[in-house]
């Protein structure tokens, strides 16, 4: 029974990891007109990206009576985040958040700038006139609130009023409020033609820019495993992902949204609570120069009924930055914790409170490890305990099964066979589930330590120290794995077993499928199973100490030697090795 509750658990974590390796496949790179050659992999400067984004209004165009004659960018800075605002469109060209970096080191930018040309920006316009939509997005707005191409709102709210107006009448008027020290931006956009008003649609464009989506090229052992970018909303209190494959085939959702937009591994770009809306979302494939892939989703925001002020979030998906951002704290839904959420917030909690005395996360991870271990100590030692009495009563549980080995499985007398070893169980005082229900108590804090430290922001680019400067990265060098499936052998052979040689050979084998797993998982999670896998060493080591060492296996009988007619009575070959067993318990 013991042995099957700990297959059942390294079977689990298969599970999970299967699914968060191989269930976000990106789509194969479809050729567009803007993929004839791959995109450049570096980020051009804001004022070259702006020069890039869309040929300048046709010439045939009504003459700009609100606008501006030169192209320029407007910086914004409110403590959290750069962003880079061009004058072409009224569009956004950069997010670089403060604190997270990208692989070379640069800070991390939302916004990606090596997607095809004719990709839209963020905060592009979609109007039902094709001719209306160029030109909102090519126009020259005037910018009113950025002297000096710059916005300080580091300390105070800042608006940026952007306007563009021509002789025909067509006008656009794009207001953006950021606020200090915060990853939530607004807009309010209205168009006009004339009197007539023109509802029109928010274009995102491709995102997000995080090395979620790159998708792994290099094979098995090169890769990290990470969610690439993926639709995202939450309609009727319901949250639903679809993977980028999916959302071109996806009915268009159209509701009441609390949050509608695309999130990857880390990081969320989402409209908060745009109210009736309707949501469209497009996969986005790009080749880069180094062979790699990126593969983005593209999604528009259609409001439905009277023109309003969009809110943005775009930044990290961390839980108190998630809570703040959010009506109602909904936003924080965008973590993808699964189903053990609710023990999984206070184990992310209890992290960062130790965290808050060591100052370094994966020495944070070994103490909250051992810390729990000690919390689980009595359940761990009543199931082992229970385990050591199973164990001793194999002989004659093995005679009873002997005795009715002839008998085929729908003969009623096998049910005999069941109440003499219950019967027997009954006799030696031990309950067989026992040994299971201490283990089955410990299994949620296992997965739930799972998908905190798989999922929980606070880790990337965590320096541990030594050779591991990444804790939501592989181990580079494949210690831990390895160091924890030794550990598990180990643990293995210390845990005591049944005499079933099948069995016994299945679960000398977990060990090495789970090390081929952890090969490629972040390098907190083989950290934290390797701590708990020396802690259960330690826990079986004292239990030895206490109880004795376990009786040894009897080997099982060969089918031409006599079965025993009476197992139940104490008197089978086993019985003596049973009551010392028991003496010693």
């Amino acid at each position: 029974m013991e042995r099957r509750a700990a297959l059942a658990v390294g079977l689990s974590l298969l599970v999970l990891y299967l699914y968060q390796a191989f269930i976000y496949k990106p789509p194969p790179p479809a050729p567009t007109a803007g993929q004839a050659k791959p995109a450049a992999a570096a980020a051009p400067a804001p004022g070259a990206a702006a020069a890039n984004i869309e040929a300048a209004p046709p010439s045939a165009a009504p003459a700009a009576v609100v606008s501006e004659s030169d192209e320029r960018s407007i910086v914004i800075d409110n403590g959290k985040v750069e962003a880079v605002l061009s004058n072409r469109g009224g569009r956004l060209l950069n997010w670089r958040l403060a604190g997270y970096f990208d692989d070379k080191h640069a800070a991390l930018d939302l916004i990606p700038n090596n997607v095809p040309g004719d990709q839209p920006r963020p905060l592009s316009l979609k109007l039902k006139d094709a001719e209306l939509s160029s030109r909102a997005n090519g126009a020259l707005y005037k910018v009113t609130g950025a002297a000096g191409g710059r916005v300080d709102a580091t300390k105070a709210s800042a608006t940026v009023l952007l306007e563009y107006q021509d002789a025909s009448g067509f006008q656009v008027r794009k207001q953006l409020q950021f606020e200090p020290q915060s990853y939530v931006f607004s807009v309010k956009t209205e168009v006009r033609q004339g009197d007539q008003i023109l509802p029109p649609t928010i274009e995102w464009g491709p995102g997000l820019g995080d090395q979620g989506s790159v998708a792994i090229s290099g094979g098995f052992f090169t890769g990290n495993v990470v969610q690439p970018p993926s639709a995202i909303y939450n309609k009727d209190g319901k949250t639903t992902r679809v993977v980028a494959e999916k959302s071109a085939g996806e009915p268009v959702p159209e509701g009441k949204f609390l949050f509608a937009g695309v999130d990857d591994h880390y990081f969320l770009a989402a409209a908060v609570d745009p109210g009736q809306a309707r949501i469209e979302y497009r996969p986005v494939s790009v080749s880069g120069a180094d062979d790699t892939r990126r593969v983005f989703i593209a999604h528009t925001i259609t409001p439905i009924g009277n023109p309003r002020s969009l809110r943005f979030f775009v930044g990290p998906k961390q839980l108190e930055t998630l809570r703040a951002a959010g009506i109602n704290g909904e936003l924080a839904y965008a973590i993808n914790f699964g189903m053990f959420k609710w023990l999984v917030i206070p184990l992310l909690g209890a992290l960062k409170w130790v965290y808050g005395y060591i100052g370094n996360y994966g020495w944070s991870i070994v103490l909250l490890t051992i810390i729990i271990n000690l919390v689980m100590f009595p359940l761990r030692h009543k199931s082992l305990v229970s385990m050591r009495k199973t164990q001793a009563l194999q002989p004659q549980i093995k005679a009873i099964q002997d005795r009715y080995a002839d008998l085929k499985a729908t003969d009623p007398d096998r049910q005999k066979m069941n109440t003499e070893v219950m019967n027997l169980y009954r006799e030696k005082g031990v309950n067989p589930a026992a040994g299971c229900v201490p283990m089955l108590l410990t299994m949620p804090v296992l997965f739930a330590f799972y998908s905190m430290l798989s999922q929980a922001i606070e880790l990337r680019g965590a320096d541990f120290g030594f050779w591991i400067h990444d804790l939501s990265l592989k181990d580079p060098f494949y210690v831990t794995p390895l160091l924890m499936g030794a550990t598990m052998f180990l643990q293995q052979w210390m845990t005591p077993t049944s005499a079933d040689p099948m069995q016994q050979r299945m679960m000398m084998f977990m060990p090495l499928v789970l090390t081929a797993v952890f090969l490629r998982l972040p390098s907190g999670l083989a950290i934290y199973y390797l701590v708990s896998n020396l802690c259960q060493i330690g826990q079986q080591y004292v239990t030895n100490r206490t109880i004795g060492r376990p009786p040894a296996a009897v080997p099982l009988r060969s089918a031409g030697e006599k079965r025993l007619k009476n197992a139940g009575g104490g008197k089978t070959p086993g019985a003596a090795s049973i009551k010392q067993g028991e003496r010693r318990a």
